[in-house]
């Protein structure tokens, strides 16, 4: 009998110890991430920050563009709905390439080719900025689930509209620009 209580004396202490140890490890880690801010982007909220280069290695960084409206859009090469919007996007950009708004194409290089990226530019001809995103940055700040997806940003860095999915048509791009530039 003193044998069996022994076994469980040394199995309660064992269960302490390691319930102890659970509760410590939790603290140190729940420590770790005081002030830290984890959401979505999501419309009447500000534009998370980014910094990616284009394909010919000039730099661009979101928060400098603050005063123009800012179209991003999330893409890649092998994705049909991002190769049947493509055109809408050009026509739109020429349209509008010299009023107060920048467009960013930005590649969703992690799950895509450079010479794939250049092809396709190349196909479509492309004249606004493609962004190569290699790390994966914006796809996962952005919480990117499908491609494409689109980000309408105001002048004020908020954003207004967030579309998911493709292709959109020349038209709903030509509304949509309309309104973060303040013509509607």
């Amino acid at each position: 009998m003193k044998h069996l209580f022994n076994h469980w004396r040394t199995y309660l202490y064992s269960a302490f110890f390691l319930s102890v140890c659970w509760i410590i490890f939790t603290m140190l880690q729940t420590s770790t991430r005081v002030g830290t801010t984890y959401y979505v982007p999501q419309k009447g909220f500000q534009a998370p920050d980014f910094q990616l280069n284009d394909l010919d290695g000039n730099s661009y960084q979101l928060n400098e563009l603050i005063g123009k409206a800012v179209v991003i859009n999330v893409w890649a090469s092998w994705c049909k709905p991002c190769q049947a919007e493509m055109p809408a996007l050009q026509n739109i950009y020429e349209k509008y390439k010299n009023d107060n708004i920048e467009f960013l194409a930005v590649n969703n290089t992690r799950q895509d080719s450079l010479s794939s990226v250049r092809k396709f530019v190349s196909d479509y001809n492309l004249s606004f900025p493609i962004l190569l995103d290699y790390e994966g940055t914006v796809s996962s700040s952005y919480q990117i689930g499908a491609l494409p997806t689109t980000f309408f940003i105001d002048p004020n860095g908020i954003i207004q509209e967030i579309i998911i999915g493709g292709p959109m048509s020349e038209a709903l791009l030509d509304i949509r620009v309309n309104r973060i530039i303040g013509n509607e």
